[in-house]
């Protein structure tokens, strides 16, 4: 398990400040949630943090370490994501058996066919799946890969970008309740971007409310239900969730 560490991390697209200055704590095997509205700088942040976007100033730590600092492999190892579109995701033409096979050959990794059926063991697919192809999988079953593709490496670290948002209402249950047992049997720490506060206070121990590519408060879970935000658009996001969860 490793801590995450995000400081003063900023960002500038052009003339425009996505990030001014984020900063927050994530303890090792904890899962911490990124809410806030669309713009907000949630998924920048996870772009950021893995490198994806490498023109941001500040620092990220996995562990001590700071990620401008871990080789290339060594970071793939750390850290791995789940992207928010498994249709986006995932290579039309690459088999399942590519999409798994390929992080290992990259890096060398001998047991592949083992290690392939483990991973879709813990993802709930069977060993089968490896010979098909993405229009052959369900949404729920291509994201099962995607997340069954992050493992491959045995990262100790899973970045989520709104890992259900693009699923029906019944397989986004499915792949919470993934998430949850695969944080609790192997010790991952996750930092999840959602906003779906319903989605934080079941699998988050604490989350960060983002306004304007600024942290404007951190909350444990603790305190949706009651809503004991302090700062107003805190305060506001959660009265609209809670209103929204009791008129459905």
């Amino acid at each position: 398990m490793k801590s995450i560490s995000v400081e003063k991390m900023s960002i500038r697209f052009g003339p425009v400040t996505v990030l001014p200055d984020v900063s927050f704590d994530v303890a090792a095997g904890e899962c911490f949630g990124l809410v806030g509205e669309s713009g907000s700088g949630k998924s920048t942040v996870l772009r950021c943090a893995s490198l994806l976007l490498t023109s941001w100033q500040g620092d990220v730590r996995f562990g001590g370490r700071s990620v401008r600092d871990l080789p290339l492999a060594e970071r793939c190892r750390t850290v791995q994501m789940v992207f928010q579109d498994p249709y986006g995701s995932l290579h039309p033409r690459h088999s399942m058996r590519t999409v798994l096979s390929e992080p290992l050959k990259i890096h060398g990794i001998g047991d592949r066919e083992e290690r392939m059926a483990r991973a879709l063991q813990d993802v709930g697919l069977p060993i089968a799946f490896l010979d098909r192809y993405p229009h052959q999988l369900s949404g729920g079953q291509r994201q099962r890969v995607a997340i069954a593709r992050a493992l491959i490496l045995e990262p100790e670290v899973l970045f989520l970008d709104e890992p259900t948002s693009a699923l029906d209402v019944s397989v986004q249950a499915e792949i919470i309740n993934l998430l949850v047992r695969l944080r609790e049997e192997k010790g991952f720490t996750y930092l999840m971007v959602s906003h779906d506060l319903a989605v934080i206070d079941h699998m988050c121990d604490r989350f960060a409310v983002m306004q304007a590519g600024d942290v404007v408060e951190v909350l444990p879970r603790e305190a949706i239900p009651g809503n004991d935000a302090t700062a107003p658009y805190a305060r506001e996001l959660i009265a609209a969730s809670l209103a929204y969860e009791r008129a459905i």
